[in-house]
């Protein structure tokens, strides 16, 4: 390869913004040729990235201008790739744009990428990608695909993944980044039993719980010591909150009791099967003496509590087992019928290897970050960052 070659090469590695500072200055290619004693085909060649300048060129030019060398010329960033274990499945790309949007976390020794269209109609719009994913031969979950970063590697290992029912996540990481945290947190919807299947997988790294033992009368420890071995997890409270009967304003089924729910007038909205949602409503029906199959809309299932509470606001349902908040944040009504813990469950071997993951159970205890989810109604943070044992000593 002769010497104009390597240099044609390397031009692509450069950005380039002679021509744009050139033409705000008011310059032509041959003024700024004459004053920097080069000639106007030169200029009309870096301008074209078919001509890398040396470094007195670019100094000449620079001082021409009145500006810095690495404002005219900067290293251009290199594309990074990765590969990672998909989960969930990608959609299918369209024909105007074939990158598919990505989050990328690293879990241990995995690297998991997920569609951020996984994050719901209005969170794929306002979280930003890490990476894109183009030319797939294999669109299910498992396969292994490869990213184009478009973000560096540092922030990624940096990304903290929590799948849960409670959107209050997402405030952690804000609180995270007012501390000039470069942290995301990011939360995957799904059902507490879904979220610790989750991660017992590997696929991220903190799971939130809320599943009441009624013979107990205590949230979360129970179902975890039964299903969890030995006591390499940390179960830490993020808060308490309320959860019942989601219904419209002023309550026109009178619904007061699950019994209420048997009524031929009134229709449910059930949460999917392993949530703490259904788990609560089918102990209140069994306590009650009804069977699912007298429940009109039983087998109709949404995914968060905010569904929950769309469908009854927008008249598809009247009622729904859900959060306090929820129902707040649609102008709904709210039937409460108890105080749950939701845990956050994180093995130690993440809070050991993980850079900032320690940082966010210390956010959870900031008087800010208290203060804030306790506006959102239907929280209690007074167990904010409660440590529970999950192995009797």
């Amino acid at each position: 390869m002769n010497a104009a070659s390597k240099q044609a090469g390397n031009v692509g590695q450069f950005s380039n913004h002679l021509k744009s500072i050139r033409t705000k200055q008011g310059f032509s290619q041959s003024e700024l040729a004459g004053r920097a004693d080069i000639t106007r085909q030169a200029v009309s060649s870096i301008e074209s990235n078919l001509y890398l300048p040396t470094t007195a060129v670019a100094l000449r030019l620079a001082s021409v201008l009145g500006c810095r060398v690495e404002d005219l010329f900067s290293l251009a960033p290199s594309e990074e790739h990765l590969e990672g274990t998909l989960i969930g499945r990608l959609p299918e790309a369209t024909s105007n744009n074939h990158a598919i949007r990505v989050k990328v976390s690293t879990v241990g020794k995995r690297t998991i990428v997920r569609p951020v269209a996984d994050l719901g109609e209005q969170l794929s719009y306002t979280v930003s990608a890490d990476g894109y994913v183009s030319e797939v031969r294999n669109r299910q979950s498992g396969a292994t695909v490869r990213v184009k970063l478009s973000r560096d590697r540092d922030a990624i290992q940096r990304e903290i993944s929590v799948a849960g029912c409670d959107p209050a996540i997402f405030l952690v990481g804000e609180h995270l980044r007012r501390q000039k945290d470069r942290t995301t947190v990011v939360g995957w919807t799904m059902g507490s039993m879904a979220a610790l299947q989750a991660l017992n997988r590997g696929e991220v790294h903190i799971a939130g719980m809320h599943l009441f033992d009624p013979e107990s009368g205590e949230s979360n420890l129970p179902t975890l010591r039964r299903l969890l071995k030995g006591s390499r997890y940390d179960v830490v409270t993020f808060a308490t909150w309320e959860e019942g009967f989601i219904v419209r304003p002023n309550n026109p089924q009178s619904i007061r009791t699950a019994a209420d729910l048997a009524e031929h007038q009134v229709t449910l909205i059930n949460r999917e099967e392993g949530s703490g949602a259904r788990l609560l409503l089918d102990q209140r029906l069994k306590a009650s003496g009804v069977e699912p199959t007298q429940v009109q809309g039983y087998d109709r299932i949404v995914s968060s509590h905010f569904n929950v509470a769309r469908a009854v606001a927008e008249r598809r349902a009247d009622v729904g087992v859900g959060i306090r908040s929820a129902a707040q944040l649609f102008e709904l009504d709210f039937i409460p019928l108890q105080a749950a813990r939701y845990d956050l469950v994180v093995p130690k071997s993440y809070l050991a290897s993980h850079p900032t993951l320690a940082h966010l159970f210390d956010t959870l205890v900031s008087r800010p970050f208290r203060d804030e989810i306790e506006a959102l109604g239907g929280y209690d943070t007074s167990e904010t960052g409660k440590v529970h044992a999950l192995r009797v000593a």
